[in-house]
Order: structure tokens, then sequence, then C-alpha cells
């Protein structure tokens, strides 16, 4: 159920092929030893599994073996899936080992580049993929390890930073893609152990997503999530931006595991080196033991002298406890003799108090019945008040009724000072269209005079060109017998008669255009005259308008000047009658505060106890519990008890000189008081 890339079989190494080139290699080194023995097994465990999956694919290509029994089968596919977890684990110890023994051999945070890194994240996508369902879908089949991942962020909110930035980015558009940039992430973040283990720790969440015999159903996913706890060392600083994660292809490199031996000869040499390094070390470290062993000795010198010091101290302060405790004893006395005189103060006190209520009580009397006779005045006040409003009111509606009567009187004298402007002008303007009839008529009448003198020439000269034309028939019948002789002459004056009749259609074409444009010209100049004449009728209306309109506003500013003054008696009225009632107003506010401070003293008097501490178990505000963390606080103005956050208020009280701790409610009674009294 593994989808590892396999390009050809003979790339593949058998068992028997790997222990034979283990036993002709050379003794390796100390340091390599256990990564070669751990890449040993897992190339192994893999080459085996590898040859299972060649074999059975082989096999059901080409020919099918009758099946025994299903008990043999279920036996045989959970020893294979037992050896691909074992496979598995394997290469994630070998990944891990390798990439922190590089890391820290580095010294420096770890790039994408990097290819132990590299290989790290290719095992752990092998191991997340391992025994992942498959999921149908319309598009087709869909296995991908980015949705267990995605449980994550429902269980662990810390991660749901990691879940947002990942489906944020616009490069990712597959599945795998986004879970190679989650891990990235997650490991930048050194909380990878952290969200594979809350994972783990919901199984039944994963076997939506996993079959049961899958590594991270098993025991093995726990292992491998204690592994990752040692990558917190690691420091990487990965970029996704750049990356192709979607189109990565995640092949295993063995390489990185299986390292060749160095020769005997060298092997010596390094050994010879490495004693004499040691050797120098040991030396090192005995001259800064001996200097470490001086450095001690001073030290112990100095504390016997501070030892004797301190002897000495604790002699002079035992005789000061001697003192004291004679002190002590006096100051006891003393205590005494203050509590009996306290006690006599509070009987008298109590005197006191008992006296001052009985005064209370005059004084409340007094003030109940002074309270009384204020409140029907005010009724009283409040009456006339709206009587006054009520007056005004229908002094504003006559006064509006007028206004309204004077605009339609207004809009009326208007009005027909607009029809007689209008009848002015509609007489003025037939005036001028009869004026510019008559013109026009003696202008036409001019004009045909002088076209009938024009056609009268016209017919007197045709009339001559017919008597020519007649006396040069004649002449033609009379030289009929030389005809053919004449035939070229009488062309050639047929053609100067033609040229000379379209010399004279010309001229009369051009003197009809001069007629055409001089009338243009004559209407041009009638319509600019009747333009000018118009205007100044406007103008003149417009002055008439204007010199009304003045007459108009005088009589408004009469009328304007004669309601301010009414407006302004009315406001002086309103003035006196709102001084007073802010009088009022204040009278009664200050008898309310009096009464409220008498009431105050009243409760400080009757209610207000001091509560012990084993009597409240809750917090009077907010009713939660009081605990080690969560303690009692007690509000020096009413007594009660409370936890911290009701009672965090500080305020200074008469009974006390310096600000002391007040729960919240007293804090805003208090307040209030204060500044109603400074108003």
């Amino acid at each position: 159920k593994e989808d590892f890339e396999i390009i050809d079989k003979t790339q593949i190494p058998n068992a028997t092929e790997l222990k034979s080139q283990d036993q002709g290699r050379t003794e390796e080194g100390r340091w390599s030893a256990p990564i070669l023995s751990l890449a040993k097994k897992a190339s192994e465990n893999l080459a085996l599994s590898y040859g299972h999956a060649l074999k059975s694919a082989s096999l059901v290509g080409f020919m099918s073996k009758p099946v025994s029994n299903d008990t043999t089968a279920k036996t045989s596919a959970r020893c294979h899936a037992m050896e691909e977890r074992a496979n598995l684990m394997n290469m994630m110890k070998l990944s891990i080992k390798t990439l922190i023994q590089s890391a820290l051999s580095l010294g420096r945070t770890l790039d994408s580049d990097f290819p132990p890194l590299q290989q790290f994240f290719v095992v752990l996508e092998h191991c997340l993929k391992h025994g992942l369902k498959v999921k149908k879908t319309f598009i087709g089949q869909n296995k991908s390890f980015f949705g267990p991942l995605e449980l994550v962020e429902k269980l662990c909110p810390e991660a749901s930073d990691i879940a947002t930035s990942v489906k944020n980015l616009p490069e990712l558009k597959t599945a795998v893609g986004r879970g190679r940039a989650w891990l990235y992430l997650a490991l930048m973040q050194k909380k990878l152990a952290d969200y594979l283990k809350v994972l783990l720790d919901h199984k039944h969440l994963l076997s939506e997503f996993y079959e049961p015999d899958a590594l991270m159903m098993e025991e093995e996913g726990a292992v491998i999530v204690g592994l990752l706890v040692g990558l917190n060392v690691i420091d990487a600083n990965l970029c996704l931006k750049g990356e192709d994660l979607d189109s990565q292809v995640g092949v295993i490199d063995f390489s990185l595991y299986l390292k060749e031996t160095q020769d005997s000869d060298g092997k010596q040499d390094g050994g010879i080196t490495a004693v004499l390094d040691q050797k120098h070390y040991v030396e090192e470290l005995n001259r800064h033991l001996s200097c470490t062993v001086a450095d001690l000795q001073n030290k112990i010198d100095c504390l016997e002298k501070t030892n004797s010091k301190l002897q000495e101290e604790l002699a002079a302060a035992t005789d000061r406890i001697g003192s004291l405790q004679e002190e002590q004893q006096q100051l006891k006395q003393q205590n005494e003799l203050i509590r009996e005189r306290s006690e006599k103060s509070v009987e008298v006190t109590k005197e006191d108090t008992k006296v001052e209520l009985d005064t209370y009580k005059q004084s409340r009397q007094g003030l109940d019945e002074m309270y009384s006779d204020v409140w029907k005045q005010l009724k009283e006040e409040k009456k006339i008040r709206l009587e006054l409003e009520k007056e005004l009111e229908l002094q504003i509606g006559m006064k509006t009724e007028m206004e309204i009567a004077m605009k339609l009187l207004e809009k009326d004298t208007h009005e027909k000072q607009d029809t007689l402007v209008a009848l002015r002008q509609q007489l003025e303007e037939v005036k001028a269209i009869n004026l510019q009839m008559f013109h026009k008529s003696q202008n036409a009448e001019c004009s045909l005079q002088q076209k009938t003198e024009a056609i009268s020439s016209f017919e007197g000269k045709t009339n001559e060109m017919m008597s020519s034309m007649k006396q040069m028939e004649k002449r033609l019948q009379h030289a009929e017998k030389a005809r053919q002789a004449a035939e070229e002459r009488c062309n050639k004056m047929k053609q100067e008669l033609a040229g000379r009749l379209d010399s004279c259609r010309q001229q009369m074409s051009q003197l009809d255009s001069k007629c055409s444009t001089l009338e243009k010209e004559l209407k041009s100049e009638k319509e600019q005259r009747q333009t000018l004449q118009r205007e100044l009728h406007q103008e003149k209306d417009a002055t008439a308008l204007l010199k009304t309109e003045l007459q108009q506003m005088e009589g408004l500013k009469k009328e304007l000047r004669k309601l301010q003054d009414e407006k302004q008696q009315l406001e002086k009225v309103c003035e006196e009658q709102e001084q007073a009632l802010q009088e009022m107003g204040l009278h009664l506010s200050q008898s309310k505060l009096k009464m409220e401070d008498i009431k105050e003293v009243n409760k400080a008097l009757k209610g207000h106890t001091w509560l012990k501490d084993d009597e409240a178990t809750h917090c009077k505000q907010c009713d939660k519990e009081f605990s080690i963390s969560r303690r009692k606080h007690h509000c020096r103005n009413c007594g009660d008890i409370f936890c911290n956050t009701c009672s965090s208020n500080e305020l200074a009280l008469p009974s006390y000189p310096k600000p002391v701790r007040v729960c919240d409610t007293c804090h805003t009674l208090l307040l209030q008081r204060c500044s109603s009294n400074s108003s």
C-alpha cells in the first residue's frame, strides 16, 4: 500500500549482496558504527519488502495462485505490514540521528537545501502515508496525508496560524504540497513532536484516515514522536515561496547513511593524533585544576575570617535580644492601660450616638415637612409655566398666519404687475411688426419696379434680335443659290451667338446671387435690431421690478424690527422664568443630597458591620468561591468581604487618614457624592 518509486530492478540491492559487501569491507571507525548498523538493518528490511512486492506484482500479472485459506492471507498481510513499520521506524531513527549530528557539527541554522533535512522530510512523509485510506471523490481517488494534519487545528488552537498561512499560499495547489508546507512550518516552530502527539492521543479521529495496521495507529507512531522531540535542538529557516512543493518526488537516498571506510594505515595515523590531542588536553586540565585549588584555599581563608566576625556579631545580637525582651514587657503593660482607656471611650461614643440618633429623627420630620411644601410650590409653578407655553404657541400660530396672508397678497400684486408688463410688451411688439411690414412692402415695390424695368430692357433687346434674325432669313432666302459657299460663315456666327448667350446667362446668375446675399444681410440686420429692442424692454422691466422689490423690502424691514422687539420682550420673560426654575431645582437637589447623606449615615449606623473571615466563603459581588489563589479582602466602608478584582479601588475615608481599599459599589457611590458636593 506504500507509494515507493522503483526505477529498475537492478538498482534494488538484495539482502545477500548487502551482507557480502559488509563482510568484504574493513572495520569501521567508532563514530560511524551505530549509524552503519542501523543502515544495514533498514536496507535489509527494505530490500526484503521490495523483493516481496516485486514478486507479488510479477506473479499477479502472469499467473493466479489458488488461495488455500483466508487466515494464511491475513497473517501474511500482517507480517508484511509489521516489516514495513519496522523498516520505516529504523529509517526514521537513522535520518533523525544524521540530521542532529550534521546540524551540531555545522553550528548554524539549516536551510531547505540541506540534504539530511530533505531526506528527513521524505522519510517522515513515507511514515505519514503508511496505511492511509483511499478516499473516492467525483474526480477520482484521493490519498494525501494533509487530511489528518488538518485535525491538529481543531485539537490544538496554537496550530491555527500554521493552517491559515498554508491555506493562504497561492503557489500550493495540491493537498500533498500543503501537507509538506505544514511540516516545514511546524519544524520551524519546534512543535512538530507536540502536534503529532496530540494526533496520537485522539486515535479515534485518526481511524477515519488510517487503516488499523498503519504506523500512526500502532506503537511505532509513539516511538517516532518521541524521537522527534530531539529535533527541538535544531534551528531551521525554510523559505516556502520559491520552492515547488507540489511536484517534488519523495525518494529515499541511502548514500547518506552508507559511508565507505578509510584504509587501515590512515586509521592508525588518526588514532596516534587522537592520543596526542588527549595528552595535551589532560595537561591543560591539570594546570586549570591547580589554579582552581589555589583559588579555593584563598576562599577558605577568607571564610574563616568572616566566621570569626560573625561569632562576635552573634554575641552582640544576643545582648540586644535581652534588652528587647525587657522593652517588650514594658510595652505590654502600656498596651493594657491603652485597652482600658479605649473601652471607656467606646462606651462614651455609644451614648453620644444614641443622642445623635434622637436629634436625627427630629430633624428628619422637619425636613419631610419642608420637602412636601417645596413639592407643592413646584407643582403650582409647573402649571403656570404650561399656561404660559400655551399662550406663546397661540401667539406664534397667529404670527405664522399673518405672514402667510402677507405672502399671498405679495404674490397677487406680483402676478398683476407681470400681466401688465406682458401686455405692454405685446403692444410694442405689434407696433414694431406693423412698421416692419410697412418697410418691407415699400422695399418690395421698389424691387418690383427695378425688375420690370430690367425685363422691358431685355424685351427690347430680344425684339431687336428678332428683327435682325428676320432680315438674315430674308438674305438667306435671296442667297439660297450661294448657300454651300456661306455655310461655314453661318456656323461661325452661330457659335459666336451661343457664346454671347452663355455670357449673358452668367451675368444674370451673378446678379441673382448678389440680390440673394443683399436680402440675407437685410434679414440679419433686422433680426439684430429686434434682439436689441427685446433686450432694452427686458432691462426696463428688470429696473421696474427692482424698484418694487426695494419698496417691499423697506416695508418688511419695519415689520422685522417690530417682531424683534416682541421677541426680545418674550425672551426676557422666558429668562426670568428659567432663572426661577433653576433656583427651585437647586433647592430641591440640595435637599435631596441632604436626604441621601442622612440615609447613608443611617445605613452606616444600622447595617454596616465588620464581617468575620469565617462567615464569608464567596465574594459578595461576583459570587466566586475563595481559595488560596483568590484571597479575601474587607471593604473599609461597608465592612463586607470581596475578592481582589471586586475591591481593587482605593479612596480616602474620613475615619482613615490615608487611601484605603474600597469595593466597586462603595467606590461609585462615594465618587458620585464627591461630584455632587463639588457641583
